[in-house]
């Protein structure tokens, strides 16, 4: 179990970080999110003793980490750092060895791990010679052959198209079923919602939310409806608590309102002679409060 208490750090007059608490138990996902700068990165670092907290302390197990401790962990810095004219096979054996693996229990190991992200190059191949998605997907199995106990993924879906995204959820969620704790950063809310147990928002190095994504959501109250039925859109911006209404490109009526309670008059209204196919009332998505949380214009 990771566990981070009240850390806090200063860089002169500014503090990046700021009193942040939270605990990722075996097998558990957390996302860290927030706008640029606001403190994930030196999060990351301090958790990784690469910076000194002035404040709080991080736990690995209830114990101070230790060298040992770091050969457990995999992190993936947002800043990629392969060398262009090693070999794939001897850029992955180098870091695993870092991390006190021999090559003798890696090299065979190299194969299965090129298929499981689909890296299009040969082991034998030159760093350099790969494109920029592949140069990432050589990094991630260099985060992830050591088979550590504690992950940390800096902005891990950044550059991927759709389909190596999918493959590098798929390296998350084995990691995860193995019993790995895992901790990352995303500006894709899509990401963090399909894959965190929990999360935190930061917001100018500050904890601003901390829970589930459903609790979080929850919090922000079902002021979403979606809607098909025969009421226009004239007559649902009549009824109390209808902040907007639009018709989305599937020809659903989508509805802002107010408060959740608000809906009851509209469904009554809208089921009055029976079946109708959509009536559904949800939360605010991650991205919708995460922008109304940070300001779209941090996005």
């Amino acid at each position: 179990m990771l566990e981070a208490k009240s850390l806090q750090k200063n860089f002169g007059d500014v503090t990046a970080v700021d009193g942040i608490t939270f605990k990722i138990n075996k097998g558990e996902i957390m996302g860290l999110i927030g706008q640029n700068g606001a403190g994930k990165t030196t999060t990351f670092r301090m958790i990784l003793d690469l910076l000194t907290p002035d404040q709080g302390e991080v736990l690995w197990k209830g114990k101070k980490l230790t060298n040992k401790v770091f050969n457990q962990i995999g992190y993936l810095p947002e800043e990629r750092g392969l060398y262009p004219k090693v070999s794939i096979e001897d850029q992955i054996l180098y870091f695993a060895q870092l991390r006190g693996k021999s090559k003798k229990e890696i090299k065979p190991l190299i194969d299965d791990w090129l298929e499981k992200f689909d890296v299009k190059g040969k082991r034998g191949d030159k760093v350099k010679t790969l494109s920029k998605g592949n140069q990432q997907k050589v990094q991630l199995i260099t985060t992830l052959i050591h088979q550590p106990e504690l992950i940390i993924l800096d902005e891990p879906f950044s550059g991927l198209d759709p389909v190596n995204a999918e493959l590098l959820e798929s390296g998350i969620r084995e990691a995860q079923a193995n019993g790995a704790s895992i901790i990352f950063s995303s500006h894709n809310m899509n990401n963090v919602e399909e894959l965190c147990d929990s999360l935190i928002m930061l917001r100018d190095g500050n904890q601003i939310l901390n829970g589930t994504v459903k609790e979080i959501r929850e919090k922000f109250g079902r002021t979403k409806l979606f809607l098909e039925s025969s009421l226009s859109l004239e007559e649902l911006k009549q009824f109390p608590g209808v902040q907007s209404a639009t018709v989305n490109r599937d020809g659903i009526s989508v509805i802002q309102l107010s408060a959740a309670e608000n809906g009851k008059a509209i469904f009554d209204a809208a089921t009055a002679d029976g079946y109708i196919p959509t009536f559904s009332q949800q939360p605010p998505t991650l991205e919708e409060i995460f922008k109304r949380m940070v300001g779209e214009k941090n996005e």
